[in-house]
This record gives C-alpha cells, sequence and structure tokens, in this order.
C-alpha cells in the first residue's frame, strides 16, 4: 500500500509539469467547433445520451486531452471512437477538452439501496484494506472532482454502466493507459459487486 501511495506522489508531480504548458495554451471556443462531431455520442454539451458513452461535462481538461491522444496514437483501444479523433493535432485535443471541462457537469441520481449505498461508500472514502483496495477518494477527491494536475478522472455523476464497463477492461488489462498500472492493480482486486456499488455510488456523488 506504501510503495502504491508513493507511485500516486511521483504520478501527480510529473503529470503536472508536462502539461501545464500545453492546458495553459488551451482554447475552449476552438474547442467548441472541433467537439461538434462529439455530441453524437456525447451529448452537445458533454451530457451523453447513452450510458454505454461517458459524460464529458465537467471533466478534468487534462484528463479528456490524455484520452484523446491515447485513442489517435492507439495506446488506449475504442472502436466505437475508430477514425474520429485520428486527425487531431495535441492542440486540438486540447481545445476539446477545455471546452467540455466548461460545461456543468451531469449530477447523477444513485440507486438508493441502502447496502449497496454502504458498500459503494466504503470502498470510496476508506477502501478495503483485506483486499488491499485503496480509497478511491484519494485520487478521485472526497466529492469525486478528480484532480487535473495529477491527470486523474472526475468520477462525480457518471453512468454506473459506463464506470463498471471501464473498472471491468482495467481489471481484465482490455485497457492499459492508466499511469504505472495503478487502475489496472486495484480493479484486478474488486469483486463484481464491489465494481457495482462503488459505480452506483459515484452516479449520485456531488
Amino acid at each position: 500500500m506504501r510503495k502504491l501511495l508513493a507511485s500516486l506522489a511521483i504520478t501527480m508531480g510529473a503529470a503536472g509539469t508536462a502539461h501545464a504548458d500545453l492546458q495553459a495554451d488551451a482554447d475552449a471556443a476552438a474547442g467548441r467547433e472541433k467537439a461538434q462531431s462529439c455530441a453524437a455520442c456525447h451529448g452537445q454539451a458533454g451530457i451523453s445520451p447513452s450510458p454505454s458513452f461517458p459524460h464529458l461535462a465537467g471533466q478534468q481538461m487534462s484528463y479528456t486531452a490524455k484520452q484523446i491522444m491515447d485513442i489517435r496514437d492507439g495506446h488506449r483501444v475504442v472502436p466505437e471512437m475508430a477514425g474520429q479523433v485520428d486527425n487531431f493535432s495535441d492542440q486540438d485535443a486540447w481545445d476539446v477538452a477545455a471546452h467540455f471541462a466548461e460545461q456543468e457537469a451531469s449530477l447523477g441520481q444513485a440507486d438508493p439501496d441502502e447496502e449497496l449505498i454502504a458498500r459503494g461508500e466504503e470502498l470510496y472514502r476508506a477502501g478495503d484494506m483485506s483486499k488491499g483496495i485503496p480509497a478511491c477518494a484519494a485520487c478521485h477527491t472526497p466529492t469525486g472532482e478528480g484532480i487535473g494536475s495529477a491527470v486523474y478522472p472526475a468520477l462525480s455523476g457518471q453512468f454506473a454502466q459506463y464506470t463498471v464497463s471501464t473498472l471491468q477492461d482495467f481489471a481484465a488489462g482490455e485497457r492499459a493507459n492508466d499511469p504505472s498500472n495503478i487502475m489496472r492493480d486495484i480493479a484486478a482486486k474488486m469483486s463484481d459487486a464491489d465494481m457495482e456499488a462503488v459505480a452506483n455510488y459515484v452516479l449520485g456523488l456531488h
């Protein structure tokens, strides 16, 4: 656990230095024009009409920019995104990310089942030391806003279905663009029930 926390701290510092200049030059107005093709899946203002696709509204700019560039460069494979960002420059990625970061984030409604909420809250806020699972809040903040300087995404209001599928992809190694294997290591220790519980909890977190 200490090694994981040390890794998180190192990643935060390195990522913050690498992205500072690009983030400062991001143009949200230009990004709005470039994001028109994103609307079909992610919504005009970044609120997705389908739980298969993530909300982008209010997402950390650094995270969205990284995902766009990773998909473009083949570091993250998303079949639905095939060809969508192939011609994006790094500047395009940051501009689009800046546009979505300025949009009002989605507010979700969690399933009120008490047992489900309790387990989700436990995992999110305290983790499960018996399984070696750290608290989600350590990287994603207590309110689920994420940490832009460390490229840790906002989770608040995200579709539970999308969050579960993402955790499953990390656990299976089908998604591998997480710094220092952080999410792959954590997700691999989670049961399906754990994933569903924490996904439900962050859906209603704000």
